[in-house]
Order: C-alpha cells, then sequence, then structure tokens
C-alpha cells in the first residue's frame, strides 16, 4: 500500500523528515500499525514514535484515532500534542 506520511513542528525536527512516500506491507492495517512499522526503524524513529508518547494523528486531512483504517493512497499526517494558554 502506498501512503504519504507528513511530520509536523517538533516531530518534523526530530525527525529531521517532513514528508515521505512510503509503500508499506499489507499486513500494515492500522495508523497505529504503520507507528509501530516506523518504529522498527530505530533511532529517531524508536524514541520519537514510542509507543504511550502522545501523537495525534490526521488521515486524509482529517484528525483520527490511531486505530483508524488506512487507505490506498491517504495522507497520514503526525503531530505533537498542542498546548496553549
Amino acid at each position: 500500500m502506498n501512503l504519504q506520511l507528513r511530520f509536523f513542528a517538533s516531530l518534523r525536527e526530530a525527525l529531521a523528515c517532513s514528508e515521505e512516500a512510503i509503500d508499506i506491507p499489507s499486513q500494515i492495517k492500522t495508523i497505529s500499525h504503520l507507528r509501530s512499522y516506523l518504529r522498527e526503524r530505530g533511532g529517531q524513529w524508536a524514541q520519537v514514535l514510542a509507543e504511550g508518547k502522545p501523537i495525534r494523528c490526521a488521515l486524509n486531512h482529517e484528525m483520527v484515532p490511531e486505530d483508524t483504517a488506512l487507505q490506498e493512497g491517504a495522507e497520514i499526517a503526525f503531530f505533537p500534542p498542542v498546548t496553549g494558554g
């Protein structure tokens, strides 16, 4: 399955990557699975996307939970938690 990944704010800085086209194995079905798959790259990927770290996700410009199913050709965006005052 082909996806377009986008990383924003502190995630982009830590990974030194703002976007990436990726072809993932067929067993990767959800955003949560995708996040685990990306952690397998090790190093900063494992740290930044570590399980339990709060990261927001969007599928085709719509905020969604991590158990959302992936779609061929979709854009998946990862955001750090937003704070404000």
